[in-house]
């Protein structure tokens, strides 16, 4: 009976972890370039009570016989399908069509990388493409920022699908401020998370030196860019209610199974009175 216990205490702890995710994930319906996450579970320890006998001549083999003791964690896993477009008509809103992540930037030389499928960009009083949400410089295919220069007296600017960043400058000239650069990685899931819809570097993400990672928009199996869009959420409302109700009765049907293992012990205890 404490077998029994002890393997729906755990199960407890884990549905209730896939539920954390699965609140996350509904959180973020609405966040730009979200990706959502999965959890998934496996058995863990057996105990044996006895072994497996081979068949012979006079008599058939026998199974071994094993009690499981409850039940853990297997993955939690990221989604990285792509988001459904969503036409913003700001110019400088720019969406990846295809793999790749924008390169940000604390720095001017770009010494720190931060990754994001989130092109919420816009330009600063001194003409820097930067991520809005925390200033972060947007960096080009060699790692440098995009900088329009005398901003203030620019008449247009466009961001092409490639990623070129040109403007017409105050005698009418069109100029080129830079191009875009994406990052491609082996496995987008080896990523670390940082919240503010950005992703940092990790060993699994990729074998390769990162800065041998950042490229031109369209090169190498990188997306192109729409500009004037922005990338939605992928979360599937359908699919992660489906999940918080199976998650909710495998949560109510571990924690009967604990007051059933209680009454159990409970009679135990009361033979002697």
């Amino acid at each position: 009976m404490m077998r029994s216990m002890f393997a729906a205490v755990s199960a407890l702890r884990n549905h209730q972890t896939r539920m954390d995710v699965i609140g996350n994930n509904i959180a973020n319906v609405n966040t730009v370039a979200f990706k959502s996450s999965r959890v998934t579970f496996q058995d863990v320890f057996y105990q044996t009570l006895s072994g497996g006998t081979a068949p012979s001549e006079n008599q058939g083999g026998i199974n071994p016989r094993q009690v499981g003791v409850g039940m853990a964690v297997n993955s939690i896993d990221t989604n990285f399908t792509q988001g459904n477009v969503e036409p913003t008509n700001f110019p400088t809103d720019v969406m990846i069509q295809g793999e790749g992540f924008f390169i940000l930037s604390p720095d001017v030389d770009g010494t720190i990388k931060y990754y994001t499928r989130a092109g919420v960009f816009g330009f600063d009083a001194e003409g820097n493409l930067i991520n809005k949400s925390n200033g972060m410089f947007v960096l080009d295919s060699s790692g440098k920022q995009i900088k329009i220069d005398d901003f203030s007296n620019v008449q247009s600017f466009k961001i092409s699908s490639d990623g070129t960043v040109t403007y017409i400058d105050s005698s009418g000239a069109q100029q080129t401020a830079g191009q875009i650069g994406l990052a491609k990685f082996a496995n987008n899931e080896g990523l670390i998370k940082v919240g503010e819809n950005l992703y940092q570097f990790d060993i699994n993400a990729d074998t390769e030196d990162e800065d041998n990672l950042i490229s031109a928009p369209g090169t190498g199996g990188r997306g192109t860019l729409v500009p004037g869009s922005l990338e939605m959420s992928n979360v599937d409302l359908a699919k992660e209610f489906t999940d918080m109700i199976i998650t909710q009765r495998g949560y109510q049907a571990n924690a009967r199974t604990i007051t059933t293992a209680d009454e159990m012990l409970q009679e135990l205890v009361n033979l002697k009175r």
